[in-house]
């Protein structure tokens, strides 16, 4: 039996495509009824699109089987290419083959990161199931293009960088890199046939996006951490794309929204779709270009960048005063006037402006859910989401005693939202402060009210991968920071967790007397060396060795000196 669907719509406002399939059975089809529009239509073979509910009923001659097997072929390309793929694939009616087969794939996978044998059953799920999420999206494609021919990698289902880019992409990129290769090769292709590198894409077709190009932050992590086979240069130029050239009619497609006005003014005003996050997005965005640029000896267009990396600090409201904290991102006018009172649209029954406060994340029924100045969240946690400069967040927040009482009373006025990507990093920011004692306690606490293995042990969405990426990192005891070579390092949940790497050398990480008690780490060695610094490259990672954490049930000075580093 053979067919095709065509899908229009869906989440990302794209083209209408078409799905073909090709369904093969293990014994013939006795009798068959098709159906469509409400009507069944006996001894008919086919039916033709046009819009309505169509089906097909059968009926199969056992002869004395009680089971019966059926292989479904897909296909983007032609439904000829649906029952290739069935022949390619499953050329046999073996299911226990197929089914060992797909669980040898996996195991080969999910074994690259080793727990230790004490575990407990219920942090192994949790982190097993957090890896297989992760490898899950974007969706390899490769072969099955119909947009172009070739056979360089296609990936579709970007579901969205915006999500991913802080621990989903890094963690792939930890255990899987080539496949990360292979993704940024894609991610190159779409821009030298499209115009633009997606921020989301589904359907074969780029949108929507949420904040940034964030692209840029996966081609950055990528460049710092060395991987090869990519073409740098090329991946330059389509950062510049983002950075320089509107996208024209279709702002939440691809691109950059508003960015004239952020070229032009140093921040996206108030009036355009999510002025506030894409403003620090952006921001961030352009210091990964200032790192690809340094790295490909462009001193000039590092120095641009770098100098735009610091937008972020003109939508800061240094007067503003809330919940006990001083300074906020908030919205401004073309002009440069601070909004208290924002405008939404122009209707006559409803009050035409609203008052807008950091603690606001739901704004008033008539206004439109991508129209707000933050994408799904709040000033309180977009004013922590500086990843690239945090030094010089601390001093615009107070100083670090200051900036301490601003955490605090973030996380113990429920200020915190664990299923937000932007506020991913967040309970890491002690460690900028030197108490990296203080993150390691949030990141228990957190894990140990949102996280378990039941139906509402992953809160939020898990955005492909997102929120699982974040608790596989945190029960290993280390925390990206996206785009930049290192790792946070916290107290693991697990004991001992040995990481298999793709140049055939192991990384260990143990927790030497660990307890519930034996939660602070006192010391530690590197490859039998004193390590005194909380956070890791990801070259130490690379290549090999172990990191010993000698666990104790107060707090110490580790780690407490040699802060993170930042720009």
């Amino acid at each position: 039996m053979r067919g095709y669907s065509r899908i229009r719509g869906g989440w990302n406002n794209g083209r209408a495509y078409t799905v073909y399939f090709c369904a093969v059975f293990d014994q013939p089809i006795a009798k068959y009824v098709t159906f469509k529009d409400g009507k069944f239509y006996n001894n008919q073979k086919t039916q033709f699109d046009s819009g309505k509910k169509t089906a097909a009923l059968l009926s199969f001659g056992n002869g004395g089987k009680e089971e019966l097997n059926v292989k479904i072929g897909i296909s983007f390309l032609s439904e000829l290419k649906a029952k290739n793929n069935i022949d390619a694939e499953i050329p046999h009616w073996d299911f226990n083959v197929v089914l060992s087969t797909l669980q040898n794939k996996w195991e080969n996978l999910l074994s690259r990161i080793q727990l230790s044998k004490d575990t407990s059953d219920e942090y192994k799920r949790m982190f097993y199931t957090g890896l297989y999420h992760t490898m899950i999206m974007p969706v390899d494609r490769t072969g099955e293009n119909p947009l172009w021919t070739n056979d360089e990698p296609y990936y579709d289902d970007f579901y969205t960088i915006w999500d991913t880019f802080r621990t989903s992409s890094p963690l792939i990129t930890l255990i899987d890199s080539k496949r990360k290769v292979d993704i940024i090769n894609a991610m190159l292709n779409i821009y030298k046939r499209e115009g633009y590198m997606p921020e989301g894409r589904s359907g074969n077709d780029n949108g929507r996006t949420q904040g940034g190009s964030n692209a840029e932050v996966v081609i950055a992590d990528a460049f710092v951490k060395n991987l090869k086979g990519i073409d740098y240069e090329l991946a330059l130029q389509a950062m510049m794309k983002d950075a320089t050239v509107p996208p024209g009619g279709n702002e939440e497609r691809e691109g950059r929204g508003g960015l004239l006005d952020y070229l032009k003014l140093g921040y996206v005003p108030y009036g355009t779709d999510r002025a506030g996050n894409r403003t620090i997005d952006y921001s961030y965005n352009d210091y990964n270009i200032a790192t690809v640029a340094k790295g490909l000896g462009k001193t000039e267009l590092y120095n641009q960048y770098m100098k735009q990396a610091e937008n972020w600090q003109n939508l800061w409201r240094a007067d503003y005063e809330n919940n006990g904290a001083k300074g906020f991102i908030m919205p401004k006018d073309k002009d440069g006037n601070w909004l208290d009172d924002v405008v939404f649209g122009e209707s006559k029954i409803q009050k035409p402006t609203f008052k807008y406060t950091p603690v606001i994340i739901e704004s008033p029924w008539y206004v439109c859910h991508w129209c707000v100045f933050f994408y799904e969240g709040t000033s309180w946690e977009y004013s922590f989401s500086i990843p690239h400069d945090v030094p010089e967040l601390i001093k615009k927040s107070g100083g670090e005693k200051a900036f301490e009482n601003r955490l605090d009373i973030f996380f113990d006025q429920n200020l915190y939202n664990v299923a937000n990507e932007p506020s991913f990093l967040t309970p890491c920011l002690y460690h900028w402060i030197g108490k990296p004692y203080l993150s390691s306690d949030r990141i228990r606490s957190i894990i140990k009210n949102n996280f378990n293995t039941s139906r509402e042990g992953l809160p939020g969405n898990d955005d492909s991968g997102a929120m699982s990426s974040w608790l596989a990192f945190h029960m290993m005891g280390l925390y990206p920071n996206a785009g930049q070579p290192y790792y946070l390092i916290n107290t693991p949940l697990i004991k001992e967790t040995v990481i298999q790497l793709e140049n055939g050398k192991k990384f260990t990480i143990s927790a030497k007397k660990m307890t519930d008690k034996n939660r602070y780490i006192k010391s530690a060695l590197l490859n039998g060396k004193p390590y005194n610094k909380a956070w890791i490259t990801h070259d130490d990672i690379n290549n090999g060795g172990e990191l010993v954490l000698e666990m104790d049930s107060k707090p110490s000075a580790w780690g407490t000196t040699i802060l993170p580093p930042n720009k």
